[in-house]
């Protein structure tokens, strides 16, 4: 079970919950499980949140986290496949942090 993440437009006119709307703006797919076999691995907490079976929804404010956390990942794996996914998915993050109103979805199959 691959974990896509994808960064999500959030726009909410009014106050119901029930308006919020969600456009995808970018992705990263997880084809090869990868991410999945990452996560599950990993010793760091916010890593080890990412379930294959559920989804997770991050926002800017958890980013810092999630952003430090993805490059240790990507420091410390040899495999060259684990290390492009990782910059990808560190990219989405550093636009999910820097844009108002976004989330990083990480989806699982």
């Amino acid at each position: 079970m691959g974990v896509d993440v994808v960064l999500k437009q959030v726009s909410r006119p009014g106050t119901s919950s029930r308006r919020r709307r969600l456009a995808q703006l970018d992705i990263v797919p997880d084809t090869d499980d990868v991410l999945a076999r990452i996560c599950e691995r990993s010793k760091l907490p916010m890593l080890r949140r990412v379930d294959p079976y559920d989804d997770l929804i991050l926002t800017a404010a958890e980013m810092p986290q999630f952003l430090d956390e993805v490059e240790t990942e990507r420091k410390l794996t040899t495999d060259d496949q684990e290390r492009a996914l990782l910059a990808a998915v560190h990219h989405l993050g550093e636009h999910c942090s820097t844009q108002p109103c976004t989330e990083l979805h990480l989806e699982s199959d």
